[in-house]
């Protein structure tokens, strides 16, 4: 899959088997059309200032991640979430561009711009350039196809991820690596689970009442599954991020941590802590779909399309499976060439001994 550079991989290039009792074989059949198009956008705006920069950009294949977490959803709806994923995943390189190079008071100070632009138009406060041209258009394009309360939980969302990577970013600062509970309680923000859910929703058109979606086993359980979707993304992400200092704040090391051990031995452990998540997850959708009614029903599909959707992504992604740090350009046709297991590694159905999560499980009925 991929050849050493500079350093040997920490963990190794062999994942452990994914537990996921969802199909992750499917996506939308407009995945070529999204792709097209959005680079096509990406390029009218000037986006990558050259030719490298350009193919590692388009190495995040945003079209594909968001063609399998949702892929029965209307495509114009989809055409600005992909696009949405390109930006988000520039301005998320450079809030990880490295500790020496993103202070939080950068960050709070972006995060805060660019919410406001998100939110009203044209308020010139962000800096002249490709980016901030590119991101006025999606802000206009988006208040024109999202209902207000659509557009109040994307806004919301994107609030919360920008919340958790200042979080990430001044840990990094003072050279923290957070403990499991203060990391668990955190990392669906960093992942941006309200940022892509409310586009699972609106590309779904989903329209779950206010008083059913933020009801506390609903929240639990979209908590959860971002909270899942984050744990594989530190999986896959650590070769791409094993080069930094002082180490990238992820599952993985954090366990290790925890632990006082090695990041290859923290692995199992890790997994193990996201497989009783996707337990508790599985038991919790199945207790709610049995009096769900139609669009709450619908959002719990939904929420199972991202879990397995992204893991299939990341397996073949350009930019983890032949990360920037070991090659001088994506590899096409990388994968890590993962493998699925039908039972999760720790079949303990008890809450996790991180009290941040405890009330997950409180949400289950006896």
């Amino acid at each position: 899959m991929t050849s050493e550079h500079g350093h040997p991989s920490r963990i190794g290039w062999q994942l452990p088997p994914f537990y996921c009792p969802f199909d992750e074989r499917l996506i939308h059949p407009k995945s070529d059309e999204l792709e097209q198009r959005a680079v096509e956008w990406l390029d009218s705006f000037g986006l990558y200032p050259d030719a490298i920069e350009r193919a590692w950009g388009l190495a995040t294949r945003s079209a594909d991640f968001t063609s399998r977490i949702i892929p029965y959803g209307e495509v114009e709806m989809m055409l600005l979430f992909v696009e949405w994923n390109y930006w988000a995943f520039a301005v998320d390189d450079w809030q990880n561009a490295g500790s020496a190079t993103s202070r939080s008071a950068d960050i709070a100070d972006h995060a805060v711009r660019l919410a406001r632009t998100l939110e009203i138009p044209r308020p010139g406060v962000l800096p002249a350039g490709p980016h901030t041209a590119a991101l006025e258009d999606l802000a206009a394009r988006t208040r024109a196809a999202l209902s207000p309360f659509q557009l109040r939980r994307f806004t919301e969302g994107t609030r919360d991820w920008l919340f958790g990577e200042g979080w990430q970013t001044s840990n990094s600062e003072r050279g923290v690596m957070p403990s499991l509970n203060d990391f668990s309680a955190i990392r669906m923000s960093i992942n941006g689970t309200g940022f892509t859910v409310a586009w699972c929703e609106a590309a779904n058109g989903i329209h779950v009442p206010p008083d059913e979606l933020y009801a506390a086993p609903v929240r639990a359980l979209t908590d959860a599954a971002g909270f899942i979707v984050g744990c594989d993304n530190d999986v896959f992400s650590y070769n791409k991020e094993d080069h930094q200092e002082p180490w990238e704040q992820n599952l993985i090391n954090v366990v290790a941590q925890e632990l006082g051990c090695t990041p290859a031995q923290a692995l199992p452990a890790a997994v193990a802590v996201r497989d009783r998540a996707m337990t508790l997850f599985i038991t919790l959708r199945e207790q709610l779909a049995r009096k769900a009614g139609k669009e709450l029903g619908r959002y719990l599909v939904a929420l199972g399309h991202w879990l397995a959707g992204n893991i299939a992504y990341h397996n073949v992604a350009p930019r983890y499976a032949s990360p920037r740090n070991r090659h001088e350009l994506p590899v096409e046709g990388a994968s890590y060439h993962i493998t699925w297991r039908d039972t999760p590694s720790d079949a303990s159905t008890e809450p996790l001994p991180v009290p941040a999560l405890a009330w997950w499980w409180q949400q289950l009925e006896d």
